[in-house]
């Protein structure tokens, strides 16, 4: 009896200690072991939800190669409200103000001012003086960045200290940033264009957040902004809606006392990538192109590749040109002026779609007017000169040698590129024709490319006259010069180009540059090439045949001036011109800079290729700009052939002046030039024209990196360890130095989750 009474005592004894055990286990789990996360769950504890912008698409050409992708870069964002606000704790503990300075601002009409929180001595004591003993302060622009964010958005949109961290850089920030209030180290995708200055006027450049384009609709519901990159200038500016990215969500846990004190992992939604675009340009032809500007050395002009048959752009290149890397994350102040004003060749401009004096290329659509006017099949007589008014115009050839061409059809003439024989056949066909049939090939009016910066140029006729001159009156020897195209005429390559594909395919289409759109695999949208006119509808086929025999014999008859384009076994088509320019040197003294051009197409049946070629500064459009297109059209059709450039990355071209006699290559043997290749289309304006290269008026100014003012540049000059702060008199007030302690904060990074989203340059 005594034995069952022990043992179910012991029993007893054993159950109370397990129950003990266990509650104490309990107890610990709950108030020590997790104590964190259930004191973050009571009621004054808050979550604030931040916005992860999403990575752009990739810019590809039309078989898939990489023009413009992304990379993972580092990033220190202050959140300028947690900095003040603990700022302000610690001035609430020590009992004294918070520094402030006097503001202006106008108040209906009225300058009035106010007191501000001086967040520039707030950062410099709480954050810069901290960054200054791991040697990470750097200078910053005080005045115009950081006071003018805080008074914009406060800590809604982070400010950007620093960008582009290297990963030393970036692991020591990612150590000591819990220490730093409102300070996260935050990884985000950057713009990179593999292939350096390859089609760099067409992929432009993207632009580091604005934070004046958000809207305060967009920044309701966010407790952290951060705005996308977005597309500043090119097919980056033109395809910016479907390149831009999808935002994520990151919700932060705060506690009690509003500190940062972890994630909420199941409310986190990813940021998706954008769509890639692809575009119609070849990265094959646009190197070939670009390879033929740079070895001739020609330091000014431009070259565009169209697809007959649809419009598409292949090839679109232009020197001087840039590295658009040098735009990321933000170009400097230094290389900004590098670029532009002190640059007078102006690499930043598309001379591909600038508009340019067409000279005797225009002779090809003032050939189809003839044909609308029925007139193709008169002859002409040139005699050197023909009086309009009491201005004798002349031909080429009897300031050359005091000659004359003689009587004279359509193809013989655009062969010859006889001036007297257009001066009488547009006047002939009349300036309403050529206005018809100029609009038919898109002339005198923007193209539609997906380019902002794209000249309209001029198509004269008397109503432009009555609205540029009211007093003036279209006479013939407007007409006359406009049938050589000098005078008031401008064209772009680009629109001269599809003059050239619309004779190849008798059919005028807009060039484009979208070739699709692709969510990864799956085809978002296609472009559908848009039909202008078609010739066959306004010309009969051996009118058509008539201008393109005409072509063909200025490269391969023996009397042609572009004999420098012929290719053995390849029948090639073209019309070459040369306008006479001037522009103002270094001394501002006026020096002939001739426009050098070629428009062609081949082969001559169903041609692949129109292709059209500006040397500025050169002396002749056979001698000059012919052999660029040889080049490109031989290499480019010999890719069918298993020809291959070689693509590689290339550096910027360098501009120059320099007069260009003649182009040769060294592996393609002896030039062949016309004798009589001066093809000067000089009309009466023409020695007093002066077209001058400039800025193009469309493109918006990069983010250009601040030169750091005083204020900002203090704390980062030296990198010595900061003393303990003590209060001290700022302003109207007491400032606390970075000593203290300060609220611990979680960065915003997105981890390994962000490197899956970038694709690295190969």
């Amino acid at each position: 009896m005594v034995i069952k009474f022990r043992f179910r005592l012991h029993l007893f004894t054993l159950g109370m200690l397990c129950g003990f055990g266990v509650l104490v286990y309990r107890l610990w789990w709950l108030q020590i072991e997790h104590h964190k996360e259930f004191v973050n769950k009571v009621p004054e504890a808050k979550r604030e939800r931040a916005r992860i912008p999403g990575v752009r698409g990739e810019i590809k050409d039309r078989n898939g190669i990489v023009l413009a992708t992304n990379k993972a870069t580092f990033e220190v964002r202050v959140n300028l409200k947690e900095m003040l606000d603990e700022y302000a704790r610690q001035c609430r503990v020590r009992k004294v103000e918070l520094p402030t300075i006097k503001v202006e601002f106008r108040d209906r009409g009225i300058i009035r001012q106010k007191d501000e929180p001086d967040i520039v001595t707030i950062f410099r004591e709480l954050i810069e003086a901290r960054l200054a003993e791991l040697g990470l302060a750097v200078s910053f622009n005080a005045e115009q960045d950081l006071r003018v964010h805080f008074r914009s958005f406060g800590g809604v949109i982070p400010w950007v200290y620093r960008d582009n961290l290297t990963f030393s850089e970036f692991s020591r920030f990612a150590e000591h940033n819990l220490s730093l209030p409102g300070v996260t180290v935050a990884e985000r995708g950057s713009r990179v264009y593999p292939m350096g200055a390859l089609a760099c006027h067409i992929l432009g450049y993207v632009r580091l957040p604005d934070d004046q384009r958000v809207s305060v609709e967009e920044r309701k519901g966010w407790d952290y902004y951060v705005p996308d990159d977005y597309g500043g200038a090119g097919v980056e500016k033109s395809f910016d809606s479907y390149l831009r990215g999808r935002a994520g969500v990151r919700v932060m846990q705060k506690n009690e006392r509003g500190r940062i004190v972890g994630e909420v992992r199941d409310a986190f939604e990813p940021p998706r990538k954008g769509n890639d675009v692809h575009l119609t340009l070849d990265a094959r032809i646009q190197y070939i192109a670009e390879m033929a500007l740079r070895d001739a050395s020609i330091g000014r002009g431009s070259v565009v590749v169209i697809e007959p048959q649809t419009g598409a752009v292949l090839a679109m290149a232009s020197v001087p040109n840039f590295d658009p890397n040098r735009f990321i994350p933000s170009i400097s102040q230094e290389d900004w002026e590098a670029l532009t004003t002190k640059d007078p060749t102006w690499p930043l401009l598309n001379r591909a779609t600038r508009a340019f004096i067409p000279g005797s290329t225009y002779k090809v659509p003032i050939a189809l007017a003839g044909c609308l006017a029925g007139i193709q099949s008169n002859s002409y007589f040139c005699g050197g000169s023909v009086v309009y008014g009491a201005t004798p115009m002349q031909c080429w050839i009897q300031r050359q040698s005091g000659g004359s061409h003689g009587s004279l059809g359509l193809s013989d003439a655009l062969m010859r590129s006889c001036n007297c024989f257009f001066y009488r056949y547009g006047n002939a066909a009349g300036i309403d024709k050529i206005t018809q049939v100029g609009k038919l090939l898109g002339l005198g009016e923007k193209t539609g490319i997906e380019l902002d910066e794209e000249d309209s140029g001029i198509l004269p006729n008397p109503q432009w006259l009555r609205l540029r001159s009211p007093q003036e009156r279209w006479s013939d020897g407007y007409t006359a010069n406009t049938s050589i195209g000098q005078g008031s005429v401008l064209a772009s390559p680009l629109q001269m180009a599809s003059v050239a594909g619309a004779v190849a395919s008798g059919k005028s289409f807009k060039p484009h540059l979208l070739y699709q759109v692709r969510d990864a695999s799956e085809i978002v949208v296609t472009h559908k090439p848009v039909l202008r006119a078609d010739l066959s509808k306004f010309f009969p086929d051996k009118d058509l045949e008539l201008v393109r025999k005409g072509m063909w014999k200025v490269v391969n008859d023996v009397g042609g001036t572009a004999k420098a384009a012929k290719i053995p076994g390849v029948e090639v088509a073209g019309k070459t011109g040369t306008a006479q320019n001037w522009r103002r040197d270094e001394r501002h003294m006026r020096v002939e800079d001739n426009h050098t051009l070629f428009i062609s197409f081949a082969p001559y049946v169903n041609a692949k290729y129109a292709v059209c070629v500006i040397v500025q500064g050169g002396k002749s459009g056979g001698g000059c700009a012919a052999p660029v297109a040889r080049r490109i059209l031989e290499r480019s059709l010999a890719l069918d052939q298993g020809y291959d450039p070689g693509i590689k990355v290339l550096a910027e071209a360098v501009g120059n002046f320099n007069k260009i006699e003649a182009v040769s290559y060294p592996d393609d043997g002896p030039l062949l030039i016309a004798s009589a290749d001066e093809d000067g289309d000089t009309g009466t304006d023409a020695p007093e024209r002066e077209v001058v290269d400039v800025a193009p008026a469309s493109r918006s100014a990069p983010n250009i990196r601040r030169e750091a003012d005083r204020a900002g540049s203090a704390g980062a000059r030296s990198n010595r360890v900061a003393p303990k702060a003590t209060p001290r008199r700022v302003g109207n007030g007491i400032g606390i130095g970075a000593s203290e302690s300060p609220t611990p904060t979680a960065p915003l990074q997105g981890g390994g989750f962000f490197r899956r989203l970038f694709r690295s340059p190969q």
